[in-house]
């Protein structure tokens, strides 16, 4: 089991940014390790939005915000990075990071561990 830590939500104008973190407390192995952020907004299912294998650094953006937000990965810290630019209200939800050794999709039941969340509110 890996324990997840997101950080790094706030509020912000549109067009503004942020960047959330997801730091593997209990660190993360390199082999078939899949690592995702999702988002929920208030009565909508949870939708990914990137994923990345850890150890060959493939990555996959969500239409929604492909060219806008860009997912990194400091190993050393053991550590996912989300950089969020160009900011819409739509964006405002509750962010997650997950992991998983299962399928590497936008299927959030495919992942097998998840953080506790941090909100992003975008106003206009």
């Amino acid at each position: 089991q890996v324990q997840l830590v997101e950080s790094g939500g706030g509020s912000v104008q549109a067009v503004g940014s942020l960047r959330l973190s997801c730091a593997a407390a209990s660190g993360y192995p390199y082999s078939n390790f899949c690592m995702g952020w999702f988002r929920q907004a208030p009565g909508k299912e949870r939708e990914g939005i990137v994923r990345i294998y850890i150890d060959v650094g493939s990555t996959y953006y969500a239409d929604s915000v492909k060219g806008r937000f860009t997912i990194s990965q400091d190993n050393a810290k053991n550590t996912l990075y989300l950089q969020m630019n160009s900011l819409r209200p739509e964006d405002t939800a509750m962010y997650y990071c997950a992991s998983t050794y299962h399928y590497c999709t936008f299927t959030p039941s495919f992942f097998t561990d998840w953080g506790q969340g941090t909100q992003v509110i975008v106003s206009s």
